[in-house]
């Protein structure tokens, strides 16, 4: 008996070995998690604080006496617009739908050929792609406009969607992760008679699922969040999107006494965002696991 319990002795240290090593990563990478939720949870905490709060020396972190005053202010706030608050809304989410969708579309579907055809001067496309990757927005910001004006789409939705719908950014990331789908996939799909559409819709997006999300993500973020595109091309109040009537809001004459709306403000255009990374985030992290490798 007390053999079998010696021989048996090694196996259960092992085992408790591993089950104690990934606590301590535990340990380590939930006070760094922690840490990085403290501005989403110092911008919630800003929201529902009253106005000598906000404006105390130092700053508290967590509010003393929440109120919802701040979400009154800014109501009444967005009342006195001389634009409905509601076509603010749907400014931003017609363009906002319509440049998310374009965007993986295209993306996608540059991607595809890149990838998989094996077509003359393909390598020297792929390289303007990545030289097009160093260049800051605010550098061709002009060229843009040039190009937008002389289109005849100023103060149109096309002038803030089709500035933003095929970025070089998601084409590499859409590339890279069409590399790794099996070629024998799409062999097989041509052998049973599949076209190059057929086998683009059937074959290709549901295996580069992953990556698609993640470039939504990134282009709802991006154009969700813009004030530069709507002050530069739109001239009218009406086709201002909600970043900008949130900059409306929080100035004026009565800069302080708006603090508190602009602290609510702030909150509800950073809630979208988040909502939409948690409902996503499992295809995320599929990316970013696989985006080194080569399939």
């Amino acid at each position: 008996m007390s053999t079998i319990a010696l021989a048996g002795r090694p196996a259960a240290i092992r085992r408790a070995r591993r089950f104690h090593w990934p606590s301590w990563r535990y340990y380590i990478l939930v006070p760094v998690a922690l840490f990085q939720t403290l501005p989403i949870i110092f911008l919630a905490n800003h929201a529902f604080k009253p106005l000598e709060e906000l404006f105390l020396y130092p700053p508290t972190f967590i509010v003393r006496r929440p109120v919802m005053t701040n979400f009154e202010q800014l109501l009444l706030a967005a009342s006195a617009l001389s634009v409905p608050f509601s076509r603010y809304m749907f400014n931003t989410a017609f363009i906002t739908g319509v440049t998310v969708f374009g965007s993986i579309l295209i993306g996608a579907m540059a991607a595809y050929p890149l990838a998989k055809h094996r077509a003359p001067g393909m390598n020297v496309l792929f390289t303007i792609v990545i030289a097009a990757l160093m260049f800051s927005p605010h550098v061709v910001a002009i060229p843009r406009y040039l190009v937008v004006n002389r289109l005849g789409l100023i103060d149109t939705y096309w002038a803030m969607i089709l500035v933003h719908i095929a970025g070089p950014t998601g084409l590499f990331l859409m590339r890279q992760f069409t590399q790794q789908v099996p070629n024998e996939l799409i062999e097989a799909a041509k052998v049973d008679g599949a076209s190059e559409w057929t086998i683009f819709w059937r074959v290709i997006m549901p295996n580069t699922q992953p990556a698609w999300a993640t470039l939504a993500i990134f282009t709802f973020l991006s154009v969700w969040n813009d004030e530069f595109g709507p002050l530069i091309y739109t001239r009218s109040e009406a086709m201002r999107t909600l970043a900008v009537a949130m900059i409306t809001i929080q100035g004026g004459a009565e800069v302080v006494a708006r603090q508190g709306a602009a602290a609510a403000a702030a909150f509800l255009m950073t809630m979208p965002t988040i909502i939409v990374f948690l409902l996503m985030q499992r295809r995320v992290i599929q990316t970013m696991a696989h985006a080194g490798i080569k399939g």
